[in-house]
């Protein structure tokens, strides 16, 4: 059993301690030969704290705790406590007489809501990923191949003849690595996990940000999930909410009577879009206790990454206010000073002790240098999502094909930006939602084409410099917009089209891994060269794809118009075979079969500034790619 050290206390007021699920909390242990559990919660502002239970009968005062010296943490040890009881802090606040309830701000497990109590618990895992873990710095590698399926634990699958429930942590841990695995992407992202009230918000109002919600097991049944995606090759990226948390009385906010998590002046602790609080980054114990978060995912939970959702909420002070409804930092700016250093903190102390995970921003403005190292001045995320690629590629291919010659910049604009940031192209959760319709949905013209244009997105994305994220439902052409109240529409599956866009999702992804042109340079220049971006008129775009220096190349053709182009000329940089490794026309697909009969021989014809050219077919509404093979003998 844990207890609390001057160290402890030194570092966490001082903002830096970084594994506080250690310290504060509950810990089962015994003192002089009697059983029970030690108990530790920051509350500076309280003039008594007692811990109330199932052990206890719920009686205010029965065990009460006594204050840590001026650390504002309250600690004691109560006897009879035994795993699985139930317990909250009644807290009396020295202001105005105020008398709360609250769960464990550090509990690693807590009652399946609506109740809101913390439970007593341990993290004792016997984990089987060695495997994994010795070698998975090489998987996060920004050279190594990136594919993501993002998932909601809660809607991915239901058991339609038990009332249509979600499965558990470890029925998912039959089903998903297998699934994950076997279309080929290389990691998992799963919404958040953390214990949070209200379902609805699919996790992003986390509560306990120590615990993983226990609607579908116990910390180890998460634990077992992630260490069988890790055995099946698969990562594990997990959302992660430091940017705002909701207002239950329950939670954190006004913990002891103030605001003690969040800033006291609205204008800073209050987030207008969400109806929730905003973590006073300027504090020190905030911000061990948002760093002690993120740290347990990544060394107990063995979580291969973290991704922070609505950074740009964080970064600026009048996200989403109008005049007079924000106060300036101490320049005047509209930064948010505090929450810069927060997040370089928090960054450069994950990839010292993890170097072999990777951070993500869901970042959605043009702040510069997000994912480039703090010592540089940036902000020191590893990958940055693309949101204006997402925002441009979806109203250009939402547009009827007629039309898209007049958008043309809609997709080339990327080029003025790609290499910038550390990219990762996201088809996520929130395209499909709110009444925007599926991807499949989203396409124009009839059910051919729209099939079609949806295998021209996926294709694009997949060939395009920079990871690739694409949101559960999507590999499968998912007629219906997202709910988290039902599941994924697996019997959809049961017909041709939909298995030919898994079926081009797992090649997709096998080509990726398989050519290096096609991931080593996903975040260099080096990795991509236009060959035509001007060629509005036939809205056509093609590019070449580079690995190391001398070695893989891929041409990539795309055609956005159900016109065939029969003769459609292209220059390439090297004599000899080139292989057609892609056709998203292909008849295995659900497309009409046109193609290159396997490959073209580069022509000693020049073409776009280049020596060499292919004579290509470009099918309809498709993309066709070609890999270099070798030189003609």
């Amino acid at each position: 059993m844990s207890r609390l050290t001057a160290d402890d206390l030194y570092l966490f007021n001082e903002g830096t301690h970084h594994q506080l699920y250690r310290k504060l909390g509950c810990h089962l242990g015994t003192r002089k030969g009697v059983a029970g559990a030690s108990f530790a919660v920051w509350a500076p502002d309280a003039n008594h704290v007692s811990v109330i239970g199932d052990f206890n009968g719920w009686k205010k005062g029965a065990a009460e705790l006594a204050p840590r010296g001026s650390s504002g943490i309250w600690e004691g040890f109560v006897p009879g406590v035994a795993k699985g009881d139930a317990y909250k802090y009644h807290i009396g606040s020295r202001h105005r007489g105020y008398r709360v309830d609250k769960a464990d701000p550090f509990g690693i497990h807590h009652e399946t809501p609506p109740r809101s109590g913390s439970k007593v618990w341990d993290l004792e895992y016997e984990w089987g990923d060695a495997a994994w873990m010795a070698g998975r710095g090489a998987r996060a590698a920004l050279a190594s191949p990136m594919s993501i399926y993002e998932v909601h634990l809660g809607s991915w699958r239901r058991v339609p003849e038990d009332r249509g429930r979600s499965l558990s942590y470890r029925e998912m841990a039959e089903r998903l690595p297998a699934y994950a695995a076997e279309l080929g992407f290389t990691h998992v992202e799963l919404l958040p996990v953390m214990e949070h009230p209200f379902y609805g918000s699919w996790g992003y109002q986390t509560t306990g940000y120590f615990a993983p919600t226990s609607r579908y097991g116990t910390p180890q049944d998460f634990m077992y999930l992630v260490d069988r995606l890790h055995q099946a090759g698969v990562g594990v990226i997990l959302d992660w909410v430091p940017s705002h948390f909701p207002t239950d009385e329950h939670s954190l906010a006004f913990f002891d009577g103030t605001h003690l998590y969040e800033h006291a002046d609205m204008r800073q602790g209050f987030h207008p879009d969400w109806n929730s609080y905003i973590f006073n980054y300027g504090r020190h114990e905030v911000r061990s206790f948002l760093l002690s978060s993120a740290f347990l995912w990544l060394d107990v939970y063995h979580a291969d990454g973290l991704r922070v959702d609505a950074v740009a909420s964080m970064l600026y002070l009048d996200y989403s206010r109008k005049p007079g409804e924000w106060i300036p930092n101490r320049y005047g700016g509209h930064e948010n000073l505090e929450a810069v250093e927060f997040l370089r903190r928090f960054n450069a102390a994950v990839y010292e002790r993890h170097p072999d995970v990777q951070t993500i921003a869901e970042e959605s403005t043009a702040w510069p240098m997000v994912s480039r190292p703090t010592w540089v001045g940036g902000l020191g995320f590893g990958l940055k999502w693309d949101m204006g690629w997402m925002h441009d590629t979806l109203g250009y291919l939402s547009r009827d094909p007629v039309h898209r010659r007049f958008h043309h910049h809609d997709l080339t604009f990327r080029g003025l930006y790609a290499f910038t940031e550390n990219y990762c192209l996201p088809l996520s959760h929130d395209e499909v939602v709110h009444g925007k319709g599926s991807l499949l949905a989203r396409m124009p013209g009839d059910d051919w084409q729209r099939f079609a244009n949806l295998r021209v997105l996926l294709a694009y994305m997949f060939t395009l410099p920079g990871k690739k994220l694409l949101f559960m439902g999507a590999e499968i052409a998912q007629r219906a917009e997202w709910s988290h109240e039902s599941s994924v529409e697996w019997h959809l599956l049961e017909h041709a089209p939909h298995q030919g866009v898994q079926r081009l999702v797992r090649d997709l992804n096998a080509l990726m891994r398989a050519a290096p042109a096609l991931h080593e340079l996903d975040c260099e220049p080096a990795g991509f060269e236009w060959i035509d971006a001007n060629d509005s008129d036939n809205s056509v775009l093609t590019w070449l794809r580079k690995g190391r220096e001398g070695g893989d190349v891929v041409v990539v053709a795309c055609n956005f118009t159900p016109v065939p182009r029969y003769t459609y000329r292209v220059g390439v940089p090297r004599a000899g075979r080139w292989r057609e490794v892609l056709n998203t026309d292909a008849a295995e697909y659900g497309g009409g079969g046109l193609g290159n009969l396997g490959g073209v021989d580069a022509e000693a014809v020049p073409f776009h500034g280049r020596a060499q050219s292919l004579r290509l077919l470009l099918p309809p509404l498709a993309v066709v790619a070609l890999r270099w093979e070798a030189a003609r003998a």
